[in-house]
């Protein structure tokens, strides 16, 4: 099976159906993984920075970016590296509230069974299993 990358522009243009030419042609390379004639690898940096762009530029709210990112992880032909973290990241970020990037290393750090990490971040906080050290203390 050939597997290909897939960028960031092409999922936006895909979950969002905006410029319609374009998501037109990014439909095309997601219907072809969904029939198997291709599988899409999508890096998980490549996932931070559409829920960057799904949060800051559009506004969209944190459960319907969960679900919509969620959702498109879990489609046939969608081969996503670090799934396990990535659906857990998606989680702790909506239930927790916290930004995505801090779920992401709350999750990789449970996964590895780190319990302590030194921040600043208040974030931590609010996710029972990671105790935050905060420098200088």
């Amino acid at each position: 099976m050939l597997k290909v990358y897939v960028d960031t522009n092409v999922i936006l243009r895909f979950l969002l159906n905006d410029p319609l030419e374009m998501a037109e042609k990014a439909a095309q390379v997601f219907e072809a993984a969904e029939k198997g004639e291709v599988t899409l690898v999508v890096n998980v940096m490549v996932i931070a920075e559409a829920i960057w762009v799904l949060q800051s530029f559009y506004k969209q709210s944190i459960p319907a970016i969960a679900k919509v990112i969620t959702d498109f992880i879990l489609n046939e032909g969608i081969l996503v590296e670090d799934k396990v973290t990535l659906l857990s990241a998606l989680q702790l970020y909506e239930i927790k509230r916290i930004d995505f990037i801090d779920a992401w290393l709350a999750s990789t750090m449970q996964q590895q069974g780190i319990q302590q990490i030194f921040s600043f971040d208040e974030h931590f906080d609010r996710v029972a299993e990671i105790k935050r050290l905060e420098p200088g203390k």
